[in-house]
C-alpha cells in the first residue's frame, strides 16, 4: 500500500482489529473501528493516532490494522517506511502473526516483530522472533536492538527478509540481526506457514508503561509512508 489516496485505509488491504483496553499486554488503549481520528490516509501517508479523548467511555483511543486474509505470505521481504511517535508510554509496532495458527495458539505458531519501539527509550528500535521455545514469557525470545536517535523525527525503513532457513532484520540498509532455523522443529522454527502484517500504536502496557506514561503526549502519531512486500 503506497497510501496514495485519502480517507480510511483501503479495506481491500487492511482490517481494523477492534479491542478494549487490556486485551493484550495490559495495554491502555481502546482500538477503534474505522474511525478517522485514529486511522486515516492523508498527504500520501497512513496516520495512526492515539488520542486522549474518552471515546466510547475509554480514556485513550488508537488503531490497529491487520492484513490477514487480504495479504498473507510465506517468505519474502516485508518493508515499511515509518516515522515513530515520541513520548513516554507509546509502543508502536510493525509486525507479523500467523494466518492459520497451524501449530497452535500463541506463541506456538510464531510471531515476527519487524519493528517495535517504546517511547521511554527514544533512540532504540527492536526486532524479535517468538516461538514456543523462544518467547518473552520464558525470557528466551530472540530480540535485537538498533540505536538511532532520529527514529521519532525522521522516516526510516524497517524490514525483514524471511527465507526458509533464516530471517534477516534491517534498519534502512543496515542488517542488524539474523534469526536462524536450527531445524529442531516448530518449537524454534514455526516460520514455514503464511503470515500477515500488523501496524498498531499501543499506549502503556507491560513494556510501553515500564517507566510510566506521560499523559501530555497526546495526540501521538505514527506516520507510515508505505508498506511493501517483495
Amino acid at each position: 500500500d503506497e497510501f496514495n489516496y485519502s480517507g480510511l485505509p483501503d479495506a481491500s488491504k487492511w482490517s481494523f482489529e477492534v479491542h478494549t483496553p487490556g486485551w493484550v499486554n495490559h495495554e491502555w488503549q481502546n482500538y477503534t473501528d474505522r474511525r478517522l481520528e485514529n486511522a486515516r490516509v492523508e498527504n500520501g501517508r497512513l496516520i495512526l493516532e492515539a488520542r486522549r479523548d474518552w471515546y466510547n467511555g475509554y480514556e485513550i483511543s488508537s488503531a490497529r490494522l491487520a492484513s490477514n486474509n487480504k495479504a498473507d505470505f510465506t517468505y519474502g521481504r516485508f518493508e515499511s517506511r515509518i516515522k515513530l511517535p515520541a513520548g513516554r508510554g507509546v509502543w508502536p509496532a510493525f509486525w507479523m502473526l500467523p494466518t492459520d495458527w497451524s501449530y497452535g495458539g500463541w506463541p506456538d505458531s510464531g510471531e515476527i516483530d519487524i519493528m517495535e519501539h517504546v517511547g521511554y527509550d527514544p533512540g532504540m528500535i527492536y526486532g524479535s522472533a517468538h516461538t514456543r521455545d523462544r518467547n518473552h514469557t520464558k525470557g528466551t525470545q530472540f530480540t535485537r536492538g538498533y540505536a538511532d536517535g532520529s527514529v521519532e523525527s525522521s522516516f526510516h525503513n524497517y524490514a525483514v527478509e524471511w527465507f526458509p532457513d533464516h530471517i534477516d532484520y534491517y534498519f534502512d540498509s543496515n542488517k542488524y540481526a539474523t534469526y536462524k532455523n536450527d531445524y529442531q522443529g516448530y518449537g524454534t522454527w514455526p516460520f514455514d506457514k503464511r503470515f500477515y502484517m500488523i501496524l498498531n500504536l499501543a499506549i502503556g502496557g507491560d513494556w510501553g508503561a515500564a517507566q510510566g506514561v506521560d499523559m501530555n503526549i497526546f495526540p501521538a502519531r505514527m506516520e507510515v509512508d508505505y508498506v511493501r512486500v517483495f
